[in-house]
């Protein structure tokens, strides 16, 4: 008995901790600055890719003198955008390692405190997390390798030059392409962190979302869990509002510099040319969208409970009184009555359930009937649970400004239709 009470918990054994089995915290090491010579290699990387590459991509390789397929106007703003939301990304990844480590700031350490389900859940949202990273960052790289190879193919002998043209040419289009790939890379992956995070308090909210479905028996432990639940949202909220403001705020600047730079009349517009702008618009944009989307479905998901609670006191008042046997009050439903009282909530929800089916919300989906077990607990603790939520809304805030969908569809409209009319702008000019 004592040799199992000094059994390691298989959540914390180094062999097969998470933050080492899976491929996606493992990124995160880049980031780590535990030693002084995690944080020289680490500061280094990024100064070599986010700093000195672009600046001498852009005062170097500008080649204002080549020709005018060869021009690239819009450079400065493409490196800077960049380089400046690298940087953003590179500090609060770093920051966030620095303080907490990457077991706690993932919550891989609160993993023992919940279920089995909530755990391979969250565990199998990391892993998911690589293939959203390729998605977002292989097609740009892609393309960009493409302009690339072109442009030095094109400009082989106006573009300079240090010693030998090839292996010059060769070194600087690796340099290049090494720094695009670092610096859309970060953001998207200080983006996916926001993402993972938010999907463990949503894997949360679906088990939590589940006591009512079932019969309920202690009452302090389900307010104890919403307030744990409630608790590590303003830990999220807190961490990650300064990255989502600034990312906010420079992602609609750039996109605002982009829009009045393409529409001068003075500077010639070309494809070739505005290629590059484009497609570092559609990443900034792109990362913003995982953040927004994973604060407003986490908003969405917690204001569901109050709508769950709610239904479930309502249902379990009214059915209380649905049959009275000589002037007394039933406990519980016979089955037979159990029964009518399901069939009637199922014909109502059915005709709703046929016209949205596959649009619901699992198990914080309000409009799913479940079974009564509410009078398990008194009418009062069942009311008293309800205006506790509806006073205490959980979710995602900045700033104490809580991040729903009418943040989401005003935000996302703005950078969409900015976005939208650079993509005219270039797809016009493609022919």
């Amino acid at each position: 008995m004592e040799e199992s009470s000094k059994r390691p918990d298989p959540i914390h054994k180094p062999p097969e901790s998470p933050a080492t089995k899976f491929s996606f915290p493992r990124l995160l090491l880049w980031f780590d600055q535990s030693s002084r010579v995690k944080t020289l290699i680490s500061w280094s990387l990024f100064f070599l890719l986010a700093i000195i590459v672009p600046m001498i991509s852009h005062f170097v390789l500008i080649c204002s003198d080549c020709d005018y397929k060869l021009h690239r106007p819009y450079d400065a703003l493409v490196q800077l955008s960049l380089s400046i939301f690298a940087g953003i990304s590179f500090v609060s990844l770093s920051d966030w390692s620095k303080r907490y480590g990457i077991r706690k700031f993932l919550f891989l350490h609160k993993l023992k405190d919940v279920s089995d389900k909530v755990r391979t859940g969250y565990e199998a949202e990391i892993q998911r997390s690589m293939k959203p990273l390729a998605i977002f960052v292989l097609p740009s790289l892609t393309l960009q390798a493409i302009y690339r190879i072109w442009w030095y193919a094109s400009g082989s002998n106006q573009i300079p030059y240090f010693i030998n043209p090839t292996l010059s040419h060769v070194l600087a289009c690796t340099l290049q392409l090494s720094s695009w790939l670092y610096r859309t890379s970060l953001f998207i992956i200080a983006c996916l962190v926001y993402q993972v995070v938010c999907h463990l308090q949503i894997l949360r909210l679906d088990e939590f979302a589940r006591c009512f479905a079932s019969e309920i028996t202690d009452f302090s432990a389900t307010l104890a869990e919403h307030l744990k639940i409630h608790r590590e949202l303003k830990i999220v909220s807190h961490r990650f509002r300064r990255f989502i403001v600034l990312s906010l705020f420079f992602v609609t600047a750039t996109q605002f510099m982009a829009l009045l730079t393409t529409i001068r009349a003075s500077v010639p517009f070309h494809v070739y040319e505005v290629g590059e702008l484009a497609l570092c618009s559609i990443s900034l944009v792109s990362g913003l969208f995982i953040c927004l989307k994973s604060a407003t479905t986490m908003t969405h998901k917690a204001q569901s409970v109050t709508s769950i609670a709610t239904k479930w006191n309502v249902c379990a008042s009214l059915d209380t009184f649905d049959d009275l046997d000589n002037g007394e009050t039933p406990k519980y439903p016979t089955s037979r009555q159990h029964f009518q009282i399901l069939s009637r909530r199922r014909d109502v929800s059915r005709s709703s359930d046929d016209d949205e089916d596959g649009e619901g919300d699992s198990d914080l989906d309000s409009s799913t009937i479940h079974p009564i077990y509410a009078r398990a607990i008194s009418f009062q603790k069942r009311q008293a649970l309800v205006t506790y939520l509806e006073n205490n809304k959980a979710g995602i805030t900045v700033y104490g400004f809580l991040v729903d969908k009418t943040w989401l569809r005003m935000i996302f409209s703005i950078e969409l239709a900015l976005l939208l009319w650079l993509l005219k702008k270039t797809i016009v000019n493609i022919t």
